[in-house]
């Protein structure tokens, strides 16, 4: 059976169940129980979340990183600067293509956020979104990655699709998220 690995932010987890339960008995799909959080994060606990698979044996990995970057409180600037978001972008597809060579690695971009319903002292706006994506997309297509435009998506969802000002955790949302995510899986693992 063939193995995917997801990882990612609170976006990720608002398909990733969805994603084990439709390849069911076609892959086995693994990803951490935790947020992945920062691009930083992603970095540095990688290849903690195999699920107890070696890393040559993944055949896909579909990842994001960028939402906990973009992040800005107390008015200040984001988290993560951006030359140090691109830092472990970087680092991150380097760690990917060392310890699973043989897995199709596609990254999903972040999706957008409605900055009128946060407070100023806990704020995304989808400007930065934009900077990061953009920034992370010409490094991964740099290193081979696919890109999963779920920004793109997020930008046509209606304002019903979100549970809150950033996630998507509604019927709507999860259907139309794992509708992309899976079609970019099932893809890479040459199914039809």
């Amino acid at each position: 059976m063939k193995n995917v690995l997801l990882i990612g932010d609170s976006i990720r987890m608002g398909y990733d169940k969805s994603i084990k339960q439709a390849l069911e008995g076609r892959a086995n799909v693994v990803f951490p129980e935790d947020n992945c959080q920062f691009a930083c994060y992603v970095f540095r606990y990688f290849h903690e979340w195999f699920g107890g698979i070696d890393g040559r044996d993944f055949d896909v990995i579909h990842w994001n990183a960028g939402l906990h970057d973009v992040l800005r409180l107390f008015e200040e600037e984001p988290t993560t600067p951006l030359e140090v978001y691109e830092y472990y972008i970087e680092r991150i597809c380097v760690r990917m293509k060392k310890l699973c060579p043989n897995a199709k690695i596609i990254f999903a971009t972040s999706t957008s956020v409605i900055s009128e319903k946060m407070t100023k002292d806990f704020m995304r706006y989808n400007e930065d979104v934009e900077r990061y994506n953009a920034a992370a997309v010409k490094i991964v297509t740099k290193h081979g990655f696919e890109v999963n435009d779920l920004y793109a998506l997020s930008k046509t969802l209606p304002e019903e699709a979100h549970s809150d000002a950033v996630h998507y955790y509604t019927d709507m949302g999860t259907q139309a998220y794992s509708k992309q995510v899976l079609s970019y899986i099932e893809a890479a693992l040459g199914n039809n």
